[in-house]
């Protein structure tokens, strides 16, 4: 009997269809055939390899709006949000495999040496439901480049999207280069288990811990970024319309289900009350709904035991004092509307844990020392961002991220690393050093 995994609309619940559940046999003759597959693709070169990936994006395209509104549906966010993710799956994957091929080049260390980045053999990509291309996308890449095959496990939450494009992409791929398997947890850790030689992961802590665990047996290969709880600082000599945008923007962009996601905001008590009454103004703007209804920028939570999770955390921190400045006291199935909430504590669960979702958490401070504790009080060191000016750049060297911003976001343009410190990362992909990361180097001599 064949287990199905079925898809479901997170705003209506209707049923969207269904993929099989691949199980272990599945799992084990997939990897064989990726193995099998490795032999002849890593004997392409580079040019070669980005060449298949270009036809195989271009064949991509004239799909954008139907793979935009399978997106939408599946995931919840609107349908301008996911044309935008798809684009930059389709456009932006090319520029990946550019740079990924530039990084991946020889390099000659002195007379008869030379540095080489060789493929690992098969690398399985874990992919998250919260941007179900661009994440998968943006690992997938360069691994490809890199001369591996892979065999992409998407979240069980958007099945149906990843199997489209994946499907897609195999009419110009060659067999067994690029291939899927389907099923929660189970499926996961048995892909780690299996024979593959690398795995790259974006997905929770917990997630990651486990996968080290389970990889370690074979010495396997880990790139995994694995979520944050990123703090903004907000000085008193900030430009408080900007900062207060940001922090909105930050907060509930994709309805707060992002990585980056600000999910701390630390405002000097001298600005406080100014600083929260712009937000509380701009945060009441944006209007929660299905991807399809009219002026609509914030989604459903995707499945309702991550709703209730967003739900327990507000009422722990209102029931620990914590002041409810915008938002509902009771939250229905499947939205949340904007939250704003002061008085945020280390004592209180959404300090410590990963919220994902639509609230913005506000605590103040009387000092610059305090300031900087308080934002590096967290096992997670993803994103930061810091908002003045006279002592911005100190704050912001102080900080325990991997990407820090000043004066605007975390997370540069082009190609720069994403990266994570702390329990935030294990490795990192992006930039020449991440796409590296997806080789073996190899240091070959002759004389």
């Amino acid at each position: 009997m064949i287990n199905l995994l079925h898809s479901f609309d997170p705003s209506s619940g209707d049923s969207l269809g269904q993929v099989p559940v691949s199980d272990q046999a599945q799992i084990s003759d997939v990897v064989i055939k990726a193995k099998d597959a490795a032999n002849s693709w890593a004997k392409l070169t580079h040019k070669e390899r980005l060449n298949m990936l270009n036809s195989a994006f271009s064949h991509c395209e004239p799909h954008v709006d139907a793979l935009a509104k399978l997106l939408s549906q599946e995931m919840g966010k609107d349908l301008r949000r996911a044309t935008s993710e798809v684009q930059g799956c389709l456009f932006g994957g090319p520029y990946i495999a550019v740079e990924a091929m530039s990084a991946l080049q020889s390099e000659l260390l002195h007379k008869g040496s030379r540095l080489e980045y060789r493929p690992f053999g098969v690398t399985a990509v874990i992919s998250p439901w919260n941007y179900p291309l661009m994440m998968a996308c943006n690992l997938i890449v360069p691994a490809l480049i890199a001369g591996n095959t892979v065999v992409l496990k998407p979240s069980e939450e958007t099945p149906l999207i990843a199997e489209k494009w994946v499907s897609l992409m195999n009419e110009v791929l060659p067999e067994h280069v690029l291939q899927i398997v389907h099923g929660g947890k189970d499926t996961g850790q048995a892909l780690v288990e299996s024979d593959v030689n690398m795995v790259a992961f974006t997905g929770s802590m917990a997630a990651g811990k486990d996968i080290m665990r389970r990889a370690a047996g074979g010495v396997k290969r880990l790139v995994m970024e694995l979520g944050g709880n990123d703090p903004m600082i907000v000085l008193d000599d900030a430009n408080i319309e900007t900062a207060a945008h940001f922090a909105v923007a930050s907060s509930l962009e994709n309805t707060g289900q992002m990585c980056t996601s600000t999910e701390r905001i630390l405002v000097d008590e001298k600005i406080a009350e100014r600083f929260e009454r712009r937000v509380v103004e701009l945060a009441s703007r944006y209007r929660a709904g299905a991807w399809h209804e009219p002026n609509i920028n914030m989604g459903p939570i995707i499945n309702a035991r991550q709703h209730e999770k967003i739900v327990k955390q507000i009422d722990n921190a209102l029931s620990n004092g914590a002041r409810l400045l915008l938002g509902e006291e009771q939250h229905t199935l499947p939205y949340i509307k904007p939250v704003v909430l002061t008085g945020i504590t280390p004592q209180m669960d959404m300090w410590s844990e990963e919220t994902f979702g639509p609230v913005i958490a506000i605590t103040h401070f009387d000092s610059l020392d305090e300031a900087v504790r308080l934002a590096n009080d967290s096992e997670y060191g993803l994103g930061a961002a810091v908002f003045g000016q006279l002592h911005a750049q100190t704050v912001a060297d102080q900080l325990e991220a991997g990407m820090v911003g000043v004066n605007q976001g975390p997370g540069a343009s082009g190609d720069a690393p994403w990266v994570g410190a702390k329990q935030s990362g294990f490795g990192f992909h992006g930039s020449a050093a991440g796409h590296r990361q997806f080789a073996q180097v190899r240091v070959m001599s002759t004389r």
